[in-house]
């Protein structure tokens, strides 16, 4: 599914009324049908028995929410509408909204902060509309405002909140909040889905998200090229790597997994489990000498073998017996529970210097280019795929102070020639070319140590069975993700383990082959 800037959305809108001719207050009419349904959908009782507050600013997002008053009261709601905002600053159209709302009896009121009346009916609703801003909002929202304020009773209130095209105070083209924004249940935007609906803060703030269809040509829409898109089941299907019903093991991918010290036992085991039951022909483990013995109890499927250590983490003499084990292989996953000891971390950048195999770097593997970025910069052209959380993607020069996720993880894929997958809520995959893929899969039983190891193995599983780079990492990151979905839907996001994962991703590709 696209996501859209702010900038594509206006100029679909200017098209589809410019060059098509269709009538501006027709695409609003029908917005704001498509929010009263939204809202309707919600209510725990009867529209007669339910009551509305619907705060609306002065642009076309206000007017999209008087709209909506006029069909939540034509379906019975009781409600009031409130002005937050200059009534001479109404747009056209949503002047046009605010007569027809007249004509039914239904006053536009002036918002008053003061007026206990007010805050006590928005105290009260069973639903509360947000059509304060659009998705043009770039400035941050003043905190002693009246603005601010409509958003407090918002979220302060117990009934559910509706978003009229992305909730106010969210920035459409990065998910950023600016200052504060209103915490929806539910989202109806029109046309295609922005970005701020999927990534940062306003990933969460923008609850679930419904798309609805106003009148803009389905031709405009289908030739509109996006900075990013959605990563769903169907992409899946069209991206996986085919199982030849002939093949044999050597026909799936060998995959070398190093990984390992003292205290770090189940972080390579959890990887290579991943690349396991993701589909890998052969899968073999190099961990430090120390802990060779208790790898291979826990391995029965993928194949443990020692390596030099010192102290219990890997030396720098593991280097010639990895790269020997590595010629056989078709990609190396480095990094699991490796630790950041200084010999290891050498190791690590001389492996990545000297070896012309694709890579998925993870955990201290990451670490290790901390002060030494040069040495991902001199991979260029072979494949790396890095797959940091926000402190490790910190570490080695990813900026995330302006909270632009998709921006900054461009940024870094496009400058080092690498392929980063952005971990965190709604994981971002990109590209050398700059192709921004948003997932869409995942929990908050996610968040437990491990949990990254496996998707290491499941991207390193599906590269080494031959997927193209950033297809092996976005589609690793939605199977990681709904396995873990369907390990919550059994044992609870409080229960679930990062095994349970593991063996959880069968079902989560059988989900893709029925589709």
């Amino acid at each position: 599914m696209k996501l859209t800037t702010s900038a594509q959305m206006k100029e679909l809108d200017r098209q589809a009324i410019e060059e098509r001719h269709i009538p501006s207050i027709d695409l609003m009419e029908r917005a704001a049908e498509a929010l009263a349904r939204g809202a309707l959908s919600l209510l725990p009782e009867k529209p007669g028995k339910c009551r509305a507050a619907v705060f609306c600013g002065s642009g076309n997002n206000g007017g999209d929410g008087i709209g909506a008053a006029r069909f939540l009261f034509l379906a019975g709601v009781q409600v009031r509408v409130f002005l937050v905002g200059s009534y001479e600053k109404l747009t056209p159209d949503a002047l046009e909204e605010t007569r027809r709302l007249s004509e039914r009896g239904v006053a536009l009121e002036p918002f008053d902060r003061e007026d206990s009346g007010q805050r006590r009916w928005a105290m009260t609703s069973h639903v509360l509309v947000d059509a304060l801003f659009g998705v043009g909002l770039s400035r941050e929202i003043d905190g002693t405002s009246d603005y601010a304020a409509a958003i407090g009773w918002m979220n302060d209130s117990r009934g559910v909140v509706v978003a009229a095209d992305i909730p106010s105070g969210v920035a459409a083209d990065t998910g950023k909040i600016l200052g504060m924004a209103v915490e929806s249940d539910k989202t109806i935007t029109f046309t295609l889905p922005k970005i701020g609906h999927w990534v940062g803060r306003g990933g969460v703030a923008s609850g679930q998200v419904s798309v609805a269809e106003i009148g803009i040509p389905a031709d405009l829409t289908a030739g509109l090229v996006c900075p990013a898109q959605t990563v769903e089941a169907d992409f899946l299907r069209e991206a996986l790597p085919a199982r030849k019903s002939g093949g044999h093991k050597g026909d799936f991918g060998k995959l070398l997994v190093v990984g390992g010290a003292v205290g770090y036992t189940g972080a390579p085991w959890l990887a290579t489990a991943g690349a396991v039951r993701s589909g890998c022909g052969l899968v073999y483990l190099g961990v430090p000498e120390s802990i060779w013995q208790v790898e291979a109890v826990k391995c029965v499927s993928a194949m443990p073998f020692p390596l030099a250590d010192k102290h219990g983490a890997l030396s720098k003499k593991a280097l010639q017996t990895i790269e020997k084990k590595l010629s056989t292989c078709d990609v190396l996953a480095l990094g699991p529970g490796l630790g950041r000891g200084e010999q290891t971390a050498a190791l690590v950048r001389e492996l990545l210097v000297k070896t012309e195999k694709p890579v998925v770097l993870d955990a201290d593997g990451i670490n290790a280019l901390e002060g030494h970025i040069d040495v991902l910069d001199a991979r260029r052209g072979r494949v790396t795929i890095l797959t940091p959380h926000d402190g490790e993607f910190a570490r080695i020069g990813g900026d995330l102070t302006e909270e632009d996720r998709v921006g900054a993880a461009r940024d870094f894929a496009v400058g080092h020639g690498c392929v980063l997958v952005l971990k965190g809520h709604r994981t971002v995959t990109v590209g050398p070319a700059g192709n921004a893929l948003v997932n869409t899969t995942g929990n908050s039983g996610l968040a437990k140590g491990g949990s990254g190891d496996v998707l290491t193995g499941v991207i390193a599983s599906l590269l080494a069975q031959g997927a193209a780079p950033v297809l092996a990492a976005a589609c690793g990151v939605w199977l990681h993700g709904r396995a873990g979905d369907l390990a919550a839907e059994d044992l609870t996001a409080y229960g679930m383990t990062p095994e349970d994962v593991v063996r959880y991703l069968p079902k989560a590709f059988s989900e893709v082959a029925e589709k």
